[in-house]
């Protein structure tokens, strides 16, 4: 038995594990996030206390590790606050660094967010009978971003966005996919397409960044700007700029915990059909 905390940041969510005496199997987290025939979740993160704060793990739902979530970053600070930890601001530290957070009420934390790690590439992808121009960048992790106009409610994010994840021009690892309408100079409506879970999410974190960061820095939006995702929860993002260049900034949105409790046996069992990653040999 394990105890388990849920989390959601804006539509995405996180398993937590606090202070674990052992890191879970990669096929455990891939079976604990198992939607409908388990707990369910867009992944998991592991937190411990620090003396500057909390640091976290983070795993996406396919048991594999990724250097950044920002909505899980959120998360971990709420849940610190619900665990005792700490107060209304605390330094949440990620495999991307340390990142200051603050719980602004109840249900909106806010976090300090990476910088882009290279300037956008302007890219046009062939994908079979479609082709997709937008631009590549990184925030913490790599992101592909396309400017859609009034067909994003309709757009078949999964089938596109999986075409262009795997790109070759995105080498081995792949990259995320966000297409992004923009009906003002201070609103954006977003939909992401998140490698490690292969699907469209109700809210990405650094995709919501990546995408302000395109806004911004080539089509010339100003900050703060309001950000509209899948699940219909409003993320804002805010900070400093300089001649289109963003120089620091901040993410702020819904994050809070919605449940804790023990994960049974049956949340880990093998289910043929459900488990293609895993080995065929594991016992039911």
């Amino acid at each position: 038995m394990t105890r388990f905390y849920k989390l959601s940041g804006g539509g995405n969510d996180f398993i937590a594990l606090v202070e674990p005496e052992y890191q879970p199997e990669a096929k455990t987290m891939r079976r604990w996030c198992r939607r409908g025939v388990s707990l369910g979740a867009d992944g998991l993160f592991l937190l411990r206390q620090t003396s500057s704060g909390v640091a976290m793990e983070y795993f996406n739902s396919d048991g594999r590790p990724a250097t950044l979530c920002i909505n899980a970053t959120r998360c971990a600070a709420r849940l610190a606050e619900h665990l005792s930890w700490a107060g209304p601001r605390l330094v949440v530290g990620t495999d991307a660094g340390d990142f200051g957070a603050e719980l602004l009420d109840s249900t909106t934390a806010s976090v300090e967010a990476p910088l882009p790690s290279f300037p956008p590439r302007l890219t046009r992808l062939e994908l079979g009978s479609d082709s997709l121009e937008g631009w590549s960048t990184e925030v913490g992790v790599p992101h592909f971003v396309s400017v859609i106009g009034e067909g994003l409610d309709n757009l078949d994010v999964d089938s596109l966005g999986a075409r262009a994840r795997s790109h070759p021009t995105f080498g081995a690892e792949g990259t995320n996919v966000d297409f992004i309408h923009l009906p003002s100079a201070s609103r954006m409506s977003i939909r992401s397409f998140e490698r490690g879970i292969e699907g469209e999410t109700l809210a990405c974190g650094t995709g919501v960044l990546a995408a302000v960061a395109i806004a911004v820095g080539e089509l010339g939006h100003r900050l703060p700007i309001e950000v509209t995702t899948r699940s219909g929860c409003r993320f804002e993002v805010d900070g400093e700029t300089e001649n289109k260049a963003i120089r620091r900034w901040t993410l702020a949105g819904d994050a809070r915990v919605v449940a804790e409790g023990i994960l049974l046996e049956g949340a880990d069992a093998l289910i043929e059909g459900a488990d293609k990653a895993d080995s065929k040999s594991d016992p039911c």
